[in-house]
């Protein structure tokens, strides 16, 4: 463990006074391993990782990690929270966001229409009708304007000044972007039996009260949009200015704003709709609007107007317009992810017959250089994948030795440095002795797994009403402390109620950093909220850990930034002296450095069996993690221990030092 970059959120209440009812939503189901593997009191023997001895200096000493504790509650754990998603499969024709919920295909340009905040366009297909299993459970009503409000203030977005809206910056982006997805999810999981669009509801009450920002149209790069962003929704693009249509897939300024009176683009969405060349990376073969899209069956050929004639007019004027691109997610096969992919320069431009006939317009678009890589490190990741190309430094293909279901790989592009000092790699926690509960837990009898508004369901209840993950695996509650299923519950190992069971959802890998020893990344895309891995060693007594460089600490105190607390949480009062070493055995979680600014979080989870609960540590998302990109956590504060160390996570909320 050492140091990365991010940024946190947590809890909210809901008066559970309005809750009237609530439906399950025919979901996609994540695959775990076998009942017998998931069992709390057990612990998976894999062969032990043995590093060729290493040739290179050793990381410096990190002080232990700890959660996320309120200030002043030396014992007692504040968690902050980030919730989302839930998932369905959707009929062809359309695609599905993040949380699964159907939407319109962003592939498809349906440049004649700007703007589907409303949701009311021509065209539209209609919405399926819910499943049989939906009507099996009662809706909930919850007023989640108070919800809103309180997650506005909390951010400090309630009186984002206009300077703020019309020119964003990092900081102000990363916040209604962390508002909007912990807004969304919330809805995603209250309104989960219905047939909604909460990105849709989220982004249109976010307008109302004025929270987007980068609101003027402009040419080049948006403030606080950085090259490599990735997106799950196609409303996250609109309020943070970097693509102004919902469904257009090309933004342009109108002649109005333009000196010689001609418009000019200033961004597009390649996403599959059209018969595109992604090229090689610094290539895009970008096919025009309109014509041969219409829903209707009729083919017309393409007019060299509006957002065609923007294009046209670029090619002329040679300014740089924003390229996002969109992928399909491997996660969510109806669904799409967005990467910006920087500035390009629309270079030439013709027309040419298309495969049912009619005119469309060509435009061929080339990276301006100089750019930070973006689409080609998606593309390269491919390759590796499939085989096809080879990986610079890799040291050992699994350092699991086989005891994760993907593999983790150990890489070191930087140095001679063979591997990490000896340890054996354990993918759960190992317990001496357990938690005494006053009583046992009853387990649940969902032979399908447990569903969303089910209200007979003991895990739900103990939930307090809702299902903490979605069908994708993605954390929803706002909760300190989320109750898993366990042993003596009847749901298969792929229920969504045993997300952190299954082990890491993404292939993960293990490299040598510049200057922090080793780290933690993902080669594949990470959506806010998504679990990463849980935190693997030896529960150890309080005092016991001296001198470890890898223990967790959950009687650390954070100091959560703008924390959004759940006071009718009665478990965040709840001490948790859960200390882990990973020192002698461990996993993954071992080597997450430390970063003040974190795009990684942790919670407690229980899994209980006969009157004896098993806690266990879980790290989820922040926001959206593209590949590559280091997986950070903030380490804390002990006050007790009055040794400091050199804070090098670079982020611009540096303390320069930590415990």
């Amino acid at each position: 463990m050492e140091q990365g970059t991010g940024s946190n959120a947590n809890p909210l209440s809901v008066d559970k006074t309005r809750v009237l009812d609530v439906k399950p939503l025919r979901c996609l189901s994540p695959v775990f391993p076998s009942q017998s593997e998931m069992s709390s009191l057990s612990t998976p023997q894999p062969s032990p990782f043995v590093c060729v001895p290493p040739t290179g200096p050793f990381p410096s000493g990190v002080s232990p990690i700890f959660p996320f504790v309120a200030p002043n509650e030396t014992s007692q754990q504040t968690t902050s929270g980030v919730p989302l998603n839930s998932g369905r499969s959707t009929r062809p024709g359309r695609s599905a966001g993040a949380d699964g919920l159907a939407v319109e295909d962003d592939g498809v340009h349906v440049n004649d229409v700007e703007d589907s905040s409303t949701g009311k366009k021509k065209g539209r297909p209609k919405k399926p009708k819910r499943s049989q299993q939906a009507a099996e459970f009662p809706r909930v009503e919850v007023d989640v304007e108070p919800l809103l409000n309180q997650l506005l203030t909390s951010f400090k977005l309630v009186e984002l000044d206009q300077v703020k809206k019309a020119d964003g910056d990092k900081e102000v982006v990363a916040r209604i972007l962390l508002v909007f997805d912990l807004f969304r999810r919330r809805m995603a999981q209250i309104d989960e039996s219905r047939d909604t669009r909460p990105d849709l509801k989220a982004s249109n009450m976010l307008r109302t009260k004025g929270i987007r920002t980068n609101q003027t149209k402009r040419i080049g790069n948006v403030p606080g949009v950085e090259v490599g962003d990735i997106f799950f929704f196609r409303m996250e693009l609109c309020i943070v200015g970097l693509h102004a249509p919902t469904m257009s897939g090309i933004d342009y300024v109108s002649p109005k704003l333009t000196r010689d009176e001609e418009p000019l683009a200033v961004s597009i969405v390649s996403a599959g709709g059209y018969d595109d060349d992604g090229g090689d990376g610094d290539l895009l073969v970008y096919t025009g609007q309109g014509g041969v899209q219409r829903k209707d069956g009729k083919m017309f050929d393409q007019k060299l107007e509006g957002g065609n004639l923007a294009l046209e007019k670029s090619v002329h004027r040679a300014n740089e317009v924003r390229v996002i691109r969109g992928v399909k997610d491997v996660a969510n096969p109806t669904g799409k992810i967005y990467i910006y992919d920087g500035l390009y320069k629309v270079q030439e431009s013709w027309t040419e017959k298309s495969k049912s006939e009619c005119n469309v317009f060509k435009y061929k678009l080339v990276r301006v250089p100089g750019q930070p890589e973006a689409f080609k490190v998606w593309k390269s990741i491919q390759q590796w994948k499939d085989g096809v190309a080879s990986r610079v430094g890799v040291i050992l293909p699994d350092l699991t030795s086989g005891a994760e279901r993907q593999p983790v790989c150990l890489v070191n592009d930087v140095d001679d440095e063979k591997g990490p000092a000896y340890f054996t790699y354990i993918p759960t926690l190992k317990y001496s002795k357990p938690f005494i509960m006053p009583r046992p837990s009853p387990g649940c009898h969902c032979l399908d797994g447990c569903q969303s508004g089910d209200s007979n369901c003991p895990c739900i209840q103990r939930n307090e009403g809702f299902l903490p993950y979605s069908s994708l695996g993605v954390l929803m509650s706002y909760k300190t402390l989320i109750r898993e299923c366990f042993s003596a519950c009847s749901c298969p190992p792929d229920c969504r109620n045993r997300i952190s069971q299954g082990g890491p959802k993404v292939r993960l890998e293990v490299f040598k950093t510049k200057n922090r020893g080793w780290g933690l990344r993902s080669l594949d895309p990470i959506r806010g909220g998504g679990f990463i891995c849980e935190y693997a060693g030896e529960v150890i007594d309080v005092g016991n850990d001296k001198d470890d460089n890898y223990t967790f600490d959950a009687t650390r105190i954070y100091e959560p930034l703008e924390a959004v607390h759940d006071y009718n949480d009665e478990s965040r009062k709840v001490p948790f002296p859960l200390i882990i070493s990973a020192k002698n055995g461990g996993n993954i979680a071992r080597f997450m450095n430390h970063s003040c600014s974190p795009n990684v979080y942790w919670k407690l989870v229980v899994r209980e069996s006969n009157n004896e609960a098993y806690f266990h540590i879980a790290f989820f998302a922040i926001r959206h993690i593209p590949p590559m990109q280091e997986l950070t956590y903030d380490y804390g504060i002990n006050k007790a221990d009055r040794r400091r160390k050199q804070c090098l996570c670079g982020s611009l909320n540096c303390r320069r030092y930590f415990h």
